[in-house]
């Protein structure tokens, strides 16, 4: 099956109709992956300021890690089941959309940063550890993981905004009660 067929495929599924038809499921999953998306940046945000050393510098970086990265892999799970729903429903559209495409290749970076971090900083984590800030290796790793982290966020918005409006083809549009609209 090509991609075009998989994307109708998911597109027509039960499940897909089930959440289009629905006055309240997308808007509690589209809540829901919000909400997940917070706390995925919100935590990861703790990790990057503590690795640039402007956060939590009394605190071992283990320490703050173990008390957080829990709680960013339950979010992050939370907000990609959450987002591959959002994304069954309108497929096509969304799969065609520049902005969902920069963002899953945004998604793609922080991944890949995050094992750079893996490779370089926290290979040497016994000994900076106790220390204000990461080696350098780590503060470029935090400072990008930041600016990956608002640019799916901010491209996320732009998805929403550029494939939730309809538009009406202008043969069905009533030109007089659009008058009737207007102030007078």
């Amino acid at each position: 099956m090509d991609v075009a067929g998989l994307i109708a495929s998911l597109e027509a599924s039960g499940l897909a109709t089930g959440i289009r038809n629905s006055l309240y499921l997308f808007p509690l999953i589209e809540s829901a992956h919000v909400v997940g998306l917070t706390m995925v940046f919100g935590t990861i945000l703790i990790i990057d300021l503590r690795l640039l050393g402007l956060a939590s510098t009394q605190r071992r970086f283990t320490a703050i890690a173990s008390d957080v990265f829990k709680w960013t892999w339950l979010a992050f799970a939370v907000t990609v089941m959450t987002g591959a729903l959002m994304f069954v429903t309108n497929a096509s559209t969304y799969y065609n959309n520049a902005y969902f495409r920069a963002k899953m290749v945004l998604l793609v970076l922080s991944g890949l940063n995050m094992l750079a971090f893996e490779l370089t900083a926290r290979r040497s984590l016994h000994v900076w550890d106790r220390h204000a800030a990461a080696p350098a290796a780590g503060r470029a790793v935090a400072a990008l993981s930041l600016a990956l982290w608002i640019g799916v966020i901010f491209l996320g918005r732009w998805v929403g905004f550029t494939t939730s409006s309809v538009p009406v083809p202008a043969d069905d549009v009533d030109l007089e009660k659009l008058e009737d609209l207007l102030p007078k």
